[in-house]
């Protein structure tokens, strides 16, 4: 859970070592050896704590002042028991010395703290945000006061986003060889004043971090980049309304809908609409900012949005679904048009949905100038519309692969999901020659080692149709397995394309990925690594391909679809597939260059990863600098 840390600036200077940083300024730092005074209430401490060396240090000879202490209560305890009690019904708070030494172990571990006198009361700070205790996050052990109880509320502070966000800053500055030093502050400030304004937007957050961590580079060399980062990352409009609906044996629901409208320095808006239970403004505001991005690196410029609703469609009736979308769509219809906003599908949402609510859309709006572009396959205009975005994952694996002389054909892929990109995902990784050998879904994952073809993925869409278990195909394919509340990425494999999630890859997959010999990562779902499984990647010089950019496809078809030639011809898939292998390509080519540009080779795995956040920022940047401030 994300909490956010109440304090000042960071105030990081990258060329501290770690005892300056531990002597931050403003503060007064207790000296090496010194003894400071801890008030401790009876209870509050632990026993063993005083003679526990810290981080496994050596022991420590007690003090003179612990060896009387000791004595007197060697003494207290020989006293008759009225003594005592009289003694016991003595004030309860007293004052311990307690001899603090700033090992060089410790300093080097907990190089974020510092010593310094609070209220009369000595306490461990942090030296990123100048807190201390219950102040960093609520502390369940107890009395903040005690010596072992602010480091228990410490450590669970240096695992905290802004914290390590701090440090990861410092430490990026410390590598790279042109710094300019209040650039990086101020980029660690966006994030910051980012978890002030919401601090519970887990999501968006992350993929805040991602983007300003691409971004350094940029940000050094024009700190007008900072102003422009800082009005980017507040959404254009955020509108969120109620949606109920009657369900078909009478009763009222009532569920929440969104649509954020992150930005139209390029274009109207186009984004996805999504229909899942877990879905909040947090979530919406990730999933715009990322298709502003994505849109911004595309050969079409446009602006980014995203929406959808809590509502879940599973077990619901096509009756149910209809007054659903129609009741979502009363609401949103004033905010889409051709100029404004163009909604496509999403997770959850597919040509049933779509249908229902470019209907209601329809006969609100008054005319069939409709600026939908999932169904209108089924009425006019092109073939490929919901593979584009699949087919073109694979496209960009082996662009990347072409650099690397490699040739995808019998490489084995593992494909986490079980929708819609997922399946047209294996469709053409057989079609290129690919093995795939994996799906999943929210139960645990099918692994099928003599890998699928077309008369498998028939089963598994047959499956799917009939809302049955993927337990179900191992009864017919002998060689396949599936296991229960497990994930594919421990699987043997050359190149991995997750398809369901957010961060449905932590840093134990990312460690489970390298050990099964993955060389490419290609994001077919939106921010699918966590921060840490990311880090764990890039070490291992795994390539990642950002959604961004290997998921240009859809936008691509998007386009092509409101072309008016293609209303009034039909698109073969022959044709379709060129437009959109050269559309990859270019989206390809683009991001290489911006990584180059900025320092990054193109063997390096950060490359695409940087270079493609790099890319559309500058196209964003310079339409938003042309605009003047709106």
């Amino acid at each position: 859970m994300l909490m956010l840390l109440p304090g000042g600036e960071l105030g990081m200077n990258p060329s501290m070592d770690d005892m300056n940083l531990i002597q931050a300024q403003r503060h007064l730092v207790r000296d090496i050896g010194e003894e400071i005074d801890l008030e401790i209430g009876p209870g509050d401490d632990d026993p063993s704590f005083a003679n526990t060396p810290l981080l496994g240090g050596p022991s420590e000879e007690p003090s003179v002042e612990e060896q009387d202490e000791s004595k007197q209560m060697s003494m207290v305890s020989q006293l008759p028991n009225a003594d005592q009690d009289i003694l016991k019904a003595q004030p309860a708070k007293r004052k311990k010395k307690v001899v603090k030494r700033w090992r060089e172990e410790w300093a080097d571990t907990y190089k974020w703290a510092y010593v310094d006198v609070k209220e009369g009361t000595a306490r461990i700070f942090c030296s990123v945000c100048k807190e201390y205790g219950r102040k960093h996050r609520r502390n369940p052990y107890g009395n903040e006061g005690s010596r072992n109880m602010q480091m228990s509320a410490l450590e669970e502070h240096n695992n905290s986003l802004l914290h390590k966000e701090a440090l990861r800053l410092q430490t990026a500055s410390k590598d790279k060889v042109v710094v300019d030093k209040p650039i990086y502050v101020k980029a660690g400030s966006i994030i910051e004043a980012a978890l002030k304004r919401d601090p519970h937007e887990v999501e968006y957050i992350q993929s805040i971090q991602e983007a300003v961590h691409a971004l350094e580079r940029v940000i050094a060399k024009n700190s007008h980049y900072v102003s422009i980062m800082e009005r980017l990352l507040e959404p254009e409009r955020m509108i969120v309304f109620r949606v109920p609906w009657v369900d078909d044996r009478g009763e009222t629901h009532v569920n929440r809908g969104f649509r954020v409208q992150f930005n139209q320095a390029l274009g109207p808006c186009r984004g996805g609409i999504r229909f899942h239970p877990k879905m909040n403004l947090s979530v919406a505001k990730f999933l715009g900012f990322q298709q502003t991005l994505k849109n911004a690196l595309s050969p079409y410029k446009l602006g980014g949005a995203a929406g959808g609703t809590d509502f879940d469609p599973k077990g619901k009736s096509d009756n149910e679904i209809m007054r659903f979308c129609q009741s979502f769509m009363n609401e949103i219809y004033r905010y889409f048009g051709t100029d404004k906003d163009l909604p496509s599908e999403e997770m959850g949402v597919g040509i049933r949905e779509m249908g229902y609510l470019f209907g209601q859309y329809r006969r609100l709006a008054g005319n069939f100038q409709g600026s939908f572009t999932g169904p209108r396959i089924f009425w006019s205009g092109s073939s490929l519309r919901t593979e584009a975005t699949a087919y073109g994952l694979v496209f960009f694996s082996r662009l990347i692969l072409a650099e690397l002389n490699k040739d995808i054909k019998g490489l084995r892929c593992v494909v986490s999901g079980f929708g819609k990109i997922a399946m047209h995902v294996l469709e053409k990784l057989v079609a290129v020659g690919a093995l795939p050998i994996t799906v999943s879904d929210s139960k645990g994952y099918l692994v099928d080692e003599d890998g699928f073809d077309y008369m498998k993925i028939s089963f598994l869409r047959d499956l799917k149709a009939q809302q049955r278990s993927l337990r179900d195909y191992s009864k017919t394919y002998a060689r396949s397995k599936y296991y229960d509340e497990a994930k594919p990425w421990n699987e043997r494999c050359d190149v991995a394309i997750p398809c369901g999630s957010q961060n449905e890859i932590d840093q134990a997959d990312a460690i489970n990925l390298v050990n099964s010999g993955c060389r490419i990562l290609v994001e077919g779902s939106n921010m699918p690594c966590t921060p840490e499984a990311v880090d764990v990647l890039k070490k291992a010089n795994v390539i990642i391909a950002p959604a961004m950019a290997a998921g240009a496809g859809g936008v691509v078809a998007g386009e092509i679809e409101l072309n008016h030639e293609c209303n009034v011809m039909h698109w073969s898939p022959e044709d379709f597939e060129s437009k959109l292998q050269e559309a990859m390509k270019q989206t390809f080519n683009r991001a290489l260059k911006a990584a180059n540009d900025f320092g990054y080779q193109k063997e390096s795995p950060e490359a695409l990863l940087h270079g493609a956040v790099i890319s559309a920022f500058l196209a964003i940047a310079q339409a938003m600098t042309d605009q003047g401030c709106v």
